[in-house]
């Protein structure tokens, strides 16, 4: 059984921690409650850290001329100010963090959903975008795996969370030791991951592995993070899976008859027109790794890039975008 680091994930408190909600109520979470055990979270509301209460009447962000303030129509209090020190305050205060899952369409927490007003009295939106603690945190961590609870409903956004989640925390084992050896089984293990999401990214992070420039091992790490949050950075096409399924295909070529061959290739159109999940094939492809002990497809962490215990195969067939 593999080891996993427990990535730190900061996460919105209301679920599943706090009733924190501004009319009092926790929210149940079942993504949350699995992930649990698995993760170190850092709960936080926003909200209450800037002394709103709870429960507490609801804040709008007002939009006027390009400047997001944060506003309490019942009461006209504008906490934007009070809201952004907490946020850099808060995020100044993170000895290390690997995601976030935040509250959607929330007015502090909302990645790209909070709603927009022209002024705290009209109810009608003018637009969307993300809540003022939000903000900072897209700033403040573009690279890292941040979600919100809505989007993880959809098994493919989910699975890219956690595989992006997990590697980053390995990756930050790496850091730590700060070797170049580290760096090296790093990037050995994961690139058939690196090869399913960005292949020139793949090829970048390989020649810094490599160091023909005899660098630092300070600036390969820092230079490896910047390319690694690149390759990480949208979901993996189908297209580019089934270039990796056929690579490691080349690894048994010589050992399979040609009925088996075919089956895999039945499989992988199969996948290609959405008929099968990608896990149908992984398995196949296992089940030859541990007959012919390929030991170097088996450190692959692409067969298994977080606990299994977190695979949902339930999608809700939204939040794609």
């Amino acid at each position: 059984m593999k080891k996993f680091p427990k990535p730190v994930v900061v996460t919105s408190k209301c679920f599943e921690f706090d009733a924190c909600r501004y009319n009092g109520v926790m929210i149940p979470n079942n993504f949350v409650q699995k992930l649990e055990p698995f993760v170190k979270f850092i709960p936080v509301c926003p909200e209450v850290e800037i002394g709103l209460g709870i429960p507490r009447d609801i804040i709008r962000v007002v939009e006027k001329k390009g400047k997001k303030l944060l506003v309490q129509p019942t009461t006209g209090k504008e906490v934007s100010k009070p809201m952004y020190k907490f946020a850099k305050s808060f995020l100044n205060s993170l000895d290390a963090v690997d995601g976030f899952i935040l509250k959607s369409r929330s007015p502090s927490c909302g990645i790209k959903d909070a709603k927009y007003y022209s002024d705290s009295e009209n109810p009608s939106p003018i637009g969307r975008g993300s809540g003022l603690f939000a903000e900072k945190v897209l700033e403040r961590y573009p690279g890292t795996a941040i979600e919100d609870e809505g989007r993880l409903m959809n098994f493919t956004i989910r699975e890219h969370f956690l595989t992006k989640l997990y590697t980053l925390a390995r990756f930050r084992e790496v850091k730590k030791k700060n070797k170049i050896k580290a760096l090296v089984e790093f990037q050995s293990d994961n690139k058939f991951i690196f090869m399913s999401y960005n292949q020139r990214e793949m090829r970048i992070l390989g020649r810094l592995v490599g160091n023909e420039n005899r660098e630092s091992i300070e600036n390969i790490i820092s230079q490896y993070e910047t390319h690694l949050h690149h390759a990480l950075s949208k979901t993996p096409r189908r297209s580019s899976h089934i270039n990796t399924l056929m690579h490691g295909l080349g690894y048994f070529s010589k050992k399979l008859t040609s009925k088996e061959k075919a089956y895999f290739l039945d499989l992988l159109e199969n996948y290609r027109n959405h008929k099968i999940p990608l896990s149908a094939i992984l398995t196949v492809l296992e089940s030859w790794i541990i007959k012919y002990e390929e030991e170097y497809l088996a450190r692959q962490t692409f067969f298994e890039p977080y606990p299994k215990e977190l695979v949902e195969i339930s999608d809700s067939g939204k939040g794609r975008t």
